[in-house]
């Protein structure tokens, strides 16, 4: 049953406009991460834990993002083949390393102690807008999820006493204190992401969730 529902995922209903629409999503959440760590209003709870460890290792971020989605990869693949898609692969491996690209190109250009306090709100509250719509899409054309996202939802399917919202809070803040412990920023970018994602999704979802039927 998993292994079917694992080739279901590649190959959907307008499958040309769901990956059209991944490719951008995924893309637009890597310049946002970028924009995220310049301004230093702090990133989503992934991007911070592994953003600390990219700090204390010397390793560039987009290789641990996919280090430490190859290591969450090893228990999705395990229990739960139904989670897997090419929006898994997609989100695994070319988000962190667009970020890399990124943050490298708006490092070259404009130095973060050259940015004036509202020129980091302008570049916030833009980047904010655009990688919740990113993320959003992202899910809605579901193609896959990627392990960060997965883990939750396999521990959620097998606790009866905890509710997924509960251990996705559980999950997320797990990862905030470890990636704040090995000097991460947590802000603003932080809270939005972890109180109105889930709601962004939800509206992108009614809106657009027929372009993809």
């Amino acid at each position: 049953m998993n292994a079917k529902k694992l080739a279901g995922h590649f190959l959907r209903p307008r499958m040309g406009r769901r990956l059209l629409a991944l490719a951008i999503g995924l893309t637009a959440m890597g310049v946002c991460i970028a924009v995220f760590n310049t301004v230093g209003f702090g990133t989503d709870p992934c991007s911070t834990f592994t953003l600390g460890v990219s700090a204390r290792t010397g390793v560039t971020f987009g290789t641990c993002q996919l280090l430490f989605n190859l290591l969450m990869f090893i228990p999705v693949i395990r229990c739960d083949l139904s989670r897997i898609g090419i929006g898994t692969i997609g989100n695994m491996v070319g988000v962190g390393y667009i970020a890399d690209f990124c943050m490298r190109a708006i490092n070259a250009k404009i130095p973060p102690d050259s940015l004036s306090m509202g020129q980091r709100v302008l570049m916030f509250a833009v980047s904010m807008a655009v990688f919740l719509v990113a993320a959003s899409f992202y899910m809605v054309v579901d193609l896959g999820v990627a392990p960060y996202d997965a883990i939750p939802q396999l521990i959620a399917a097998h606790t009866k006493k905890l509710s997924y919202r509960a251990v996705r809070m559980i999950w997320d803040i797990s990862m905030l204190s470890m990636g704040f412990l090995l000097g991460s920023t947590i802000g603003l970018t932080t809270l939005i992401t972890g109180f109105f994602l889930g709601p962004a999704i939800t509206l992108v979802a009614k809106r657009v969730h027929g372009w993809f039927e």
